[in-house]
């Protein structure tokens, strides 16, 4: 009996040890932006692409806002507010998700705090700052309609685009990849709830979310399970749930078949 003691004393004090390690390194794994490779430089090449900042209480934000295409509309044209992924660039995206200027939908960029050439730290508290500074931006532009606003989030960028939707009003919400919280995903490492620090209660948004929402999710994702796109379908009040055979970094893997899907929702709730 008195080794079964040490045995077990033992195994509670590297449990100890070991959350102890991942509540200190927990920012490095979520943010891994230190290991992101240098920014291509794709800004000044991109025609129309207009660069700005932000100023808020965590530093100077950057963000990149491509107009919709000429001669679409004469209105105020709707808008998309992107997050991307948590080892991901604002300048990847800009290119990929040029159909939805095609469609005559303005599309903002906005970088995360210390990622890129953004400063602060980043964290949930501060993503959360730079998202709302960057909604506030966007709705002040006369040719930007404030009633066609469609948040986009992209695995971590899903946390961003949800913790936006809490602080101000949208006409849709798009996730694609994301998880259902920080939570759930610690819990996966035997790490207990209460020393998170980033939360990004995605599910209890959703939850609460008033307007259309589409889950897009791979039904391989090793990263983020299919079954957390799943949970997120199921809160929503008004949700369609799009599967695709593909993993977590190669979904969609049929860029054209998105595109259709994204058009169709879209024209389904009347954004475009």
């Amino acid at each position: 009996m008195h080794s079964l003691l040490k045995i077990a004393v033992w195994i509670f004090v590297f449990y100890l040890g070991y959350c102890g390690l991942l509540f200190v390194l927990q920012r490095s794994v979520l943010f891994p932006r230190n290991q992101i490779p240098s920014s291509p430089g794709f800004a000044g090449t991109i025609p129309g692409l207009e660069r700005f900042w932000l100023n808020t209480d965590d530093g100077k934000i950057e963000a990149w806002f491509l107009p919709p295409a000429n001669g679409r509309d004469a209105r105020p044209a709707p808008a998309v507010i992107f997050g991307h992924g948590n080892a991901e660039l604002i300048d990847y995206w800009p290119e990929v998700l040029r159909n939805f200027n095609q469609m005559g939908i303005g599309l903002l960029l906005v970088e995360y705090p210390g990622y890129g050439r953004s400063s602060g730290t980043p964290s949930e508290q501060s993503i959360r700052h730079a998202f709302v500074a960057a909604y506030d931006a966007l709705v002040s532009r006369k040719a930007i309609d404030s009633s066609r606003i469609v948040l986009f989030g992209r695995s971590l960028g899903g946390g961003a685009a949800c913790a936006l939707a809490a602080e101000r009003p949208s006409a849709a919400l798009i996730l694609m990849s994301t998880f259902t919280s920080v939570h759930s995903m610690a819990l996966k490492f035997g790490v207990p709830a209460f020393l998170v620090r980033d939360r990004f209660n995605n599910l209890e948004v959703i939850k609460r979310y008033p307007g259309p929402v589409l889950i897009i999710h791979g039904k391989d994702d090793g990263i983020i399970p299919y079954a957390h796109g799943v949970k997120l379908n199921r809160a929503a009040k008004n949700s369609t749930l799009i599967t695709y055979r593909a993993g977590h970094n190669d979904c969609p893997p049929d860029w054209n078949r998105f595109w259709k899907d994204i058009e169709l929702f879209l024209n389904h709730n009347r954004i475009l």
